[in-house]
């Protein structure tokens, strides 16, 4: 562990000493280096909901998004609901910015559809809802920073295609909740990428991206098929299963299909083969200017997307780990609205 927090705080500090645009991204399709706007007219006051901040993936976006803030001098609350169970709960986050007179919105949503309803209101008052990362399906969003999880799945493939060298394998799957909408992406792309390929694919099932239900879930789909070449999993999945394979001494190899922190760990020791990162710090970054520019009256592009980039243990090493969580001794920032 020592290796990662020495290499992510001199990633990170020399991220704080220089700008981190002009950023190369696609926007609607063009390839071009994003530049934000250098402050914003007012501090407006802008509400960022995220869907939990168990692991420093979430915390990455968290400090990706305060650290945007200060430096356009607007005023940002950070909600997040505490799991994938909990759309309830991110729902009566965004009715609490409402009431709270938020400007512009923020959402890393729990789920597709869920906050439509309450988002077309806003948007119809003249208020910006940008969508950040997990995909929310609603018409009329002011835009879209996100990469498509269907890439990452296919990146994943190509990837594993590449070092069987083609060979017929057998890969286990276990993607995370059903009803989120970067899963939904990530079994679309699985499902194109697996076309024509010599792949048999064992479905190990659904559930919250947390230690102990993905732990049930990777024992299950080892239990069930003990003979798999490979596991893809989400972040949570692919930590536990490096660990279990280690320990029992399958034959399998574990890939994640985006990077956190502890997969990166483990791509760094050997236990985890590799990883795909969506970059969330620079995602947020976006997020947050894009909402400034629709509270400027700017027309926006839908959809900004980070370049995809594979991470195993020789890409890794020239990899900044800035884009993707934040600097050592930085928790999951929580915070209220201000006035």
């Amino acid at each position: 562990m020592r290796w990662i927090s020495l290499w992510l705080s001199l990633a990170c500090q020399s991220l704080l000493a220089a700008e981190w645009f002009p950023y190369p991204v696609q926007a609607d399709g063009r390839m071009l280096d994003y530049r934000p706007l250098p402050a914003a007219a007012q501090p407006w006051r802008i509400c960022a909901l995220l869907p939990h901040g168990k692991d420093r993936y979430w915390w990455g976006v968290a400090w990706g998004l305060d650290q945007e803030a200060q430096r356009l001098g607007v005023r940002l609350g950070i909600y997040e609901a505490g799991g994938y169970e909990h759309g309830d709960v991110q729902l009566e986050q965004f009715d609490r910015c409402v009431a709270e007179g938020a400007d512009a919105f923020v959402v890393a949503s729990i789920n597709t559809y869920d906050l439509c309803s309450a988002a077309k209101v806003q948007l119809q008052a003249g208020r910006p809802v940008i969508d950040l990362i997990n995909r929310l399906d609603c018409t009329g969003l002011s835009a879209h920073s996100r990469v498509d999880f269907a890439d990452m799945t296919r990146a994943t493939l190509d990837y594993l295609v590449h070092v069987s060298g083609g060979r017929p394998i057998r890969v286990g799957w276990l993607p995370g909740p059903a009803d989120a909408g970067w899963v939904q992406d990530a079994e679309r792309g699985l499902r194109e990428a697996l076309a024509g390929k010599a792949i048999t694919l064992a479905h190990g099932g659904y559930g919250p991206v947390d230690r102990s239900r993905q732990a049930k879930l990777v024992r299950e789909l080892l239990k069930q098929h003990p003979q798999l070449d490979y596991l893809i999993g989400n972040a949570e999945a692919a930590a536990f299963a490096a660990q279990l394979v280690r320990n029992t001494g399958s034959g399998a190899q574990v890939l994640s299909f985006y990077a956190t922190e502890r997969v990166l760990e483990q791509i760094r020791e050997g236990q985890v083969l590799a990883a795909p990162t969506d970059s969330p710090v620079i995602q947020a970054r976006v997020a947050l200017d894009l909402a400034v520019r629709g509270l400027h009256g700017e027309k926006l592009p839908q959809l900004v997307s980070p370049q995809i980039e594979m991470l195993d243990a020789a890409s890794l090493r020239h990899f900044d780990l800035g884009r993707l969580m934040p600097p050592e001794g930085h928790w999951m920032i929580r915070q209220e609205l201000p006035d």
